[in-house]
C-alpha cells in the first residue's frame, strides 16, 4: 500500500533498523522504544490488523517472533519480554499494517501492566458464553 508507512519500510524507500528479514517477515527497531530493543515484527504483505491476516501469515509472523524475542532476550540478556499487538485505532493502533512488539524487559524498568477489573455477578459467564456462540 503507497501510504502505509511499514510498506515503504519493507519496500526500502524509508530507512529502518532491520534486525531480521526473510522473504514474508520484516523485524525493525521502535523509534520510540519502550526499552531498548524494542523491536517491530510484521508480514511483508500489506495487513492492516490481525483479523485480516490468513491463518499462514499468522503462523509466519509468529514463527519469526519466537526467533526474534529468543535473540533479544539472548543478545541484550533481558530479564523477559512482552509481546504486544494493537489491532484497531481504540485499542492502540497507530499505523495500520499488521505488526507484534517485542519490549524488553528488565526487572528493575519501572513498566507497570495495565489495571484489571472485576466482574459483577453472574458476568464472566455471559461473556464467556457470548464468546463460544461467536465461534
Amino acid at each position: 500500500m503507497s501510504d502505509c508507512l511499514f510498506c515503504k519500510i519493507i519496500s526500502k524507500d524509508l530507512p529502518a533498523d532491520i534486525v531480521y528479514e526473510d522473504d514474508k517477515v520484516i523485524a525493525i527497531l521502535d523509534i520510540h522504544p519502550v526499552n531498548p530493543g524494542h523491536t517491530l515484527v510484521m508480514p511483508k504483505a500489506h495487513t492492516v490488523q490481525l483479523l485480516d491476516a490468513s491463518e499462514e501469515t499468522v503462523r509466519e509472523l509468529m514463527a519469526a517472533t519466537r526467533k526474534i524475542a529468543e535473540a533479544i532476550t539472548k543478545g541484550l540478556e533481558t530479564d523477559a519480554f512482552n509481546l504486544e499487538m494493537n489491532c484497531g485505532p481504540v485499542a492502540g493502533q497507530v499505523i495500520p499494517h499488521l505488526h507484534l512488539h517485542i519490549v524488553p524487559r528488565y526487572a528493575e524498568d519501572g513498566l507497570k501492566h495495565w489495571p484489571g477489573k472485576s466482574y459483577a455477578e453472574g458476568e464472566a459467564a455471559t461473556v464467556a458464553e457470548k464468546i463460544k456462540n461467536s465461534l
